[in-house]
């Protein structure tokens, strides 16, 4: 017995291939981070080491001080957020040594953002020391005109 396709069938075949086909690609993908950092800086490195064991595809660019405070002002980050790197990932400024979770819940979560933030270097946060000795800090949402709120919370270690 013979069977045909109209076509009407086959770009319906076609559709299921190329939807079953890229599903997996995508949950297989590597979230992109390029970090842009002082090339002396330790605590920065460590940090990128943390985001790459999570699955993060991290990138890195060498800055001087000036450089990378012009950079910080054209991403959208106020002074009183500033840390010792920046980052970008999907669109969004990563500030400081931010939780790899707190990245994850910010590409999941697609708020109207500059992006997040963890101010100064706190002790323990990823990067700056053990975890379960570290200082109470925050993880701050750096809104678009400049505001912020907190987005989590991390408690003294």
């Amino acid at each position: 017995m013979r069977q045909s396709m109209n076509r009407r069938d086959v770009l319906r075949a076609a559709m299921a291939v190329t939807v079953a086909g890229a599903v997996p690609a995508r949950a297989q993908e590597k979230p992109a981070i390029h970090i842009v950092k002082d090339p002396n800086c330790g605590c920065c490195t460590a940090w990128a080491q943390i985001l790459n064991d999570d699955g993060f595809a991290v990138t890195f660019e060498h800055s001087s001080e000036p450089a990378l405070t012009r950079f910080k002002q054209r991403v959208g980050l106020p002074k009183n957020m500033a840390s010792c790197h920046t980052a970008i990932v999907e669109g969004y400024a990563i500030e400081g040594h931010v939780p790899a979770a707190e990245i994850r819940r910010l590409l999941a979560e697609r708020p109207d953002a500059v992006g997040l933030s963890v101010p100064g270097m706190p002790y323990g946060s990823p990067g700056m020391g053990p975890e379960s000795d570290r200082d109470a800090y925050s993880v701050y949402l750096v809104r678009r005109d400049g505001s912020v709120e907190v987005f989590s919370h991390y408690p003294a270690g």
